[in-house]
């Protein structure tokens, strides 16, 4: 199987253009404009039209349709479109969704999009204000009645569990907060741009839902960007090199639920993050050690240790010490605590510029980069290259 999949989908395809919006907190435009402002980004930085694009792929969460962006962005038939589930687990399959067309032929050029007004509209971190009449709805029942009603709370279950089975406390988080904020610090794209923290100012952030502080959560975010992917023979005589995608993968553990998979055998790893682990490097023949840069969904802090570990850059528990000594370069645009959250997005085109050598925090000669999407929920990963 590992075979097949590296010889139809292994750099076969490429990221050929990113663009984004500005991120903000109140954006003052429809979600609809901002995916339009971002495909048209993209689509300028790759040094393709709207009339080169045939494929368009985004989450089931965005309010603007496939065919409705189409339509406002000016562009004509579409021949393949589709939509990823489970909010921010969705990122990097979005991307593996348009490889896949693009190797298959069904598609040349696809779009992937995700824009929304998450801080001038609804806010996700919220939580549940009303349950929908679904199974998965339903499965919040066993949770609801307890006070777990916002993602805050649902992965605080697991970050304690992990801080207690590994004997640590929970300034263990805020070395992925202090970093990322670092970066972030560097970055004019940047909501925290200039505003870097110390483990101090981690320490002191107020709770939210025990083990976890402000710091530890990622910000709301108004903003779009998108993402164009077509042949990598096609993407080499566009505007900048291409980000060849290596490998990609989706993966849901055994007993997954949304972010309540609490009666799992254990609640210290990331189940689905394994499966995608396990697929990325057995179809990309790549190991921990070929990876340069990191690009870690970053939506709690706990959950970036655990993505460490599920990947077999340290042992498990030993995270937090591998974040403090800085082995891996993580989350290089600031990530979600301190870019924008984009539900990673935004995390994919970062990991573009560093393999065209153009990001503001530039690791030198970075040829591997992992990009993951949303953990606790079913999700998705990728691998990307630099063309050979």
């Amino acid at each position: 199987m590992s075979v097949r999949l590296r010889d139809d989908l292994g750099g076969r395809a490429a990221v050929a253009g990113i663009g984004a919006t500005e991120f903000s907190k109140d954006s003052g435009r429809s979600e609809l404009k901002l995916a339009v402002e971002a495909v048209h980004a993209a689509l300028d930085d790759a040094g393709l039209t709207p009339a080169d694009v045939d494929g368009m792929v985004t989450f089931t969460m965005d309010t603007s349709p496939e065919i409705t962006v189409a339509q406002a962005a000016g562009i004509g038939e579409l021949s393949f479109f589709s939509r990823i589930h489970y909010g921010g687990g969705a990122a990097c399959a979005t991307v593996q969704q348009a490889a896949l067309a693009v190797a298959a032929g069904v598609a040349e050029v696809v779009v992937c999009y995700r824009a929304f007004n998450e801080r001038s509209g609804r806010r996700f971190g919220s939580g549940v204000q009303q349950r929908e009449p679904s199974a998965e709805g339903a499965a919040l029942g066993w949770s609801l009645p307890w006070g777990l009603l916002t993602p805050a709370s649902w992965v605080a279950m697991a970050a304690q569990r992990y801080l207690h089975t590994y004997g640590l406390t929970p300034e263990a988080f805020g070395h992925v907060a202090v970093t990322g904020r670092g970066y972030a610090a560097n970055n004019p794209a940047a909501y925290f741009h200039g505003k870097p923290i110390t483990l101090a100012d981690h320490a002191a952030s107020r709770w939210i839902v025990e083990p976890l502080r402000l710091l530890d959560c990622c910000q709301e975010t108004d903003g779009g960007q998108a993402l164009v992917v077509t042949t990598a023979e096609r993407a080499r005589d566009l505007r900048h090199k291409p980000a060849v995608i290596t490998a990609a993968a989706q993966g849901a553990g055994r007993r997954q639920e949304g972010m309540t998979s609490f009666y799992r055998d254990g609640l210290t790893g990331l189940p689905e993050m394994d499966v995608v682990a396990r697929q990325l490097w057995r179809t990309s023949g790549l190991r921990p050690s070929d990876i340069d840069v990191g690009i870690l969904y970053d939506h709690f802090t706990p959950f970036v240790l655990m993505q460490l570990e599920a990947f077999g850059f340290c042992a498990p528990g030993e995270a937090a010490d591998f974040t403090a000594a800085a082995t891996l370069p993580l989350n290089t645009h600031g990530g979600q605590l301190g870019e924008a959250y984009l539900h990673g997005m935004n995390g994919i085109a970062e990991a573009v510029r560093q393999l065209r050598g153009t990001s503001v925090n530039q690791v030198p000669g970075a040829g591997h980069v992992l990009v993951t999407a949303g953990t606790g929920v079913p999700t998705s990963g990728l691998v990307l290259g630099a063309d050979a």
